[in-house]
């Protein structure tokens, strides 16, 4: 313990000269992390927690060992008796050893009790640590964050800055409107503004950035790689993954188990107390005796309280509430934790999703964006049409940047919620080998009582189904597009028609069936597509294949396993649960993945579809041509596949 504590204080001598040079060199994710921890306040002060809880169990632990006491005295006594009484000189010498044999086990349970709070603190050290280091993870990816924003609102800048000098041009030399310079102007001052914001925030993150870890940023900071590697599967997992790693749920079971232990010290008040004693005296005088005498004594004490005011018993009572008491805090604690690891692994969920639609609104504003700049030189857009794709243009890359960074402090809540942070870092707990039976540690029949690990039900929506809606209101908006344009026909005004009539057909005939021939009118937008539009059942099932596609292509496993129904057969002798393993190992290792679907035809009978098509599939290792055929049911009204088959196309 002593040479533990000695590599630690000379670690913390160190922290100056490491906070000289950090700035200098390119700061990386691993090193602001480890430089948090060991100047974190917070982190030295649960480090001389656990020196001082191990140091209260090791003298608890003294109460086994025998005791020595050596006492000395000197002093004058007078006797008096009814025809004798004188006084005379008394020095006394005494050595006595006493040794515990047995106290009602209380001893035995002290030590236990303190075992578990030296557990406790250790934990908490544990949790001080990975809360540091979740912290300067956040404040060093806010950093390389608002970097990026500031060049990205200087980029916005320069092309407002761009734009309003073309206008002013076009105006000095009279071809131009002033009505647009005032509009470009107003545009440069919010680009301005939107820098002047985003240079605030750098600030602001860079001042949290050296409270956390003691300096400033550096100018060259390296970009992390995401913290995406060893996270459990799925929500479950995690949370079981928690209720084994998590350091705060750790220390809360320690707790209740020192409490426990505490309980079990009480009930040595109604027990026995056992000492060997073994003792010798001598000095002068000694016991009315004149002259030098000494004395050795051997014997065995038993002391017992028989009544102490129920002391004792109010004292039980107190330590079975607080024994209470720990077990609600463990309790409270683990369902703390599971909400911020639920949160957090959704969160990845979502935002690694998010990210899929971010970029793809990004690589679409920057074509958008490019057209609309080379029709204005040109004059086929007006300014307002160009300003409007210049802060769309923005407002993407600012919402990318941002989900990209979120996704990449989720990965470390989700890491801390586990309690491997550390770990994920490349790093190691402080004080870790002091401890080495916490190695096996498990919360056993410990755990929280009213804390299961399930994760709540992510709601996913059905794209499918909103796909159909969206398809239903399109025909909803054509027919009542068709019924106002019959509507308002009669009531226009148009020149007389020319009557084409067979020439032997009776007059009133021709009166009867007369074919109108009107004017030229302006040509109207088509209110419907000219292909005719699939029934409700078969577009809910193409929906229902963009899905699939889409999922598959996207390398997205849960989306796609969830296209299958529960009852699907796959093709060949092997079971449903072995076929998902391999689909999720496929996937897993699979780069870049192109899927290409011809001549689909949709064949519906009832609750059951069929629905066949060309498949091209192209990988980097494999590819093919095959024809497809899945057949699908309708369950719980959602469309899912039943059974799959694939024919190769021969060329």
């Amino acid at each position: 313990m002593l040479s533990s504590y000695r590599c630690w204080i000379a670690v913390l001598l160190s922290l100056p000269a490491l906070a000289l040079a950090q700035p200098a060199a390119p700061q990386s994710l691993k090193d602001i992390a480890q430089q948090a921890i060991l100047s974190n306040p917070e982190v030295l002060q649960r480090w001389h927690a656990y020196l001082a809880a191990d140091g209260e169990r090791d003298a608890a632990f003294g109460n086994y060992l025998p005791r020595l006491d050596f006492t000395a005295g000197y002093g004058k006594e007078r006797q008096d008796a009814p025809k004798l009484s004188y006084e005379y000189t008394v020095n006394s010498r005494s050595l006595t050893l006493t040794q515990m044999l047995y106290d009602g086990f209380a001893t035995r349970n002290e030590v236990k009790r303190l075992d578990h709070s030296r557990r406790v603190r250790m934990f908490e050290l544990y949790d001080a640590s990975e809360n540091a280091a979740l912290e300067a993870a956040r404040a060093y990816l806010d950093v390389l964050r608002y970097r990026r924003l500031v060049t990205l609102a200087e980029d916005n800048y320069v092309r407002h800055r761009a734009v309003f000098d073309q206008i002013q041009q076009k105006v000095q030399v009279g071809v131009g409107r002033r009505v647009d310079l005032e509009q470009a102007a107003g545009r440069l001052a919010l680009a301005e503004s939107n820098l002047l914001t985003e240079t605030a925030n750098l600030h602001d993150v860079s001042a949290r950035f050296q409270r956390i870890i003691g300096f400033g940023p550096a100018k060259t900071m390296e970009e992390p790689t995401p913290l995406s590697k060893n996270l459990p599967p799925d929500i479950a997992g995690a949370l079981r993954q928690a209720q084994q790693g998590n350091p705060t749920l750790q220390a809360a079971i320690e707790n209740v188990r020192a409490a426990d232990a505490a309980r079990d010290v009480r009930k040595a008040a109604y027990q026995p107390r056992l000492d060997l004693r073994v003792r010798r005296d001598d000095g002068d005088n000694m016991r009315s005796i004149a002259g030098r005498s000494n004395y050795d004594t051997a014997e065995v004490v038993l002391s017992w309280n028989l009544l102490n005011g129920l002391s004792d018993v109010a004292r039980s009572r107190q330590y079975a509430e607080q024994y209470n008491v720990a077990r609600d805090i463990r309790d409270k604690t683990c369902r703390d934790t599971r909400q911020v690891l639920t949160i957090a692994f959704n969160d990845v969920r979502k935002l690694t999703e998010q990210l899929n639609y971010l970029d793809q609104h990004q690589l679409s504003t920057e074509k958008v964006h490019e057209a609309y700049r080379k029709q204005f030189d040109i004059g086929q857009r007006t300014l307002l049409d160009l300003l409007d794709t210049e802060n769309e243009l923005f407002q993407a890359k600012r919402a990318y940047t941002n989900g990209s960074f979120d996704l990449s402090i989720a990965y470390a809540r989700t890491h801390a919620g586990l309690g491997n942070l550390l770990t994920a870092l490349g790093l190691s707990r402080a004080g870790e080998q002091t401890l080495a039976e916490l190695a096996n540690w498990t919360p056993a029949q410990d755990a929280a009582e009213y804390c299961p690990p399930e994760g709540m039900q992510i709601y996913v929506a059905d794209k499918a189904a909103l796909d159909a809606r969206a398809q239903e209101m399109l025909k909803e908006s054509a027919a009542a597009t068709v019924a106002a344009m019959a509507a308002a026909r009669p009531q226009q005004k148009s020149p007389p028609a020319a009557v084409i009539a067979t020439p032997s057909a009776p007059k009133a005939d021709m009166q009867a069936k007369p074919v109108a021939v009107p004017a030229p009118a302006p040509a109207e937008p088509a209110a419907v597509p000219s292909a005719p539009p699939a029934t409700t059942v078969e577009a809910v099932l193409d929906n229902a294949l963009k899905q699939w596609l889409a999922a598959w292509s996207t390398r997205d496993v849960e989306a796609y396993l969830n296209a299958y129904a529960p009852n699907f057969t796959p093709a060949g002798d092997i079971s449903r649960e072995a076929w998902s393993q391999k689909r999720r190992q496929v996937l897993g290792r699979t780069e870049k993945i192109a899927i290409e679907v011809k001549d689909v035809q949709f064949n519906v009978q009832g609750e059951h579809a069929e629905a066949r098509f060309r498949q091209s599939y192209r990988a980097p290792s494999f590819s093919d041509v095959v024809l497809k055929t899945l057949s699908w049911q309708q369950i719980d009204g959602k469309w899912l596949i039943v059974a799959e088959t694939a024919e190769p196309v021969r060329p």
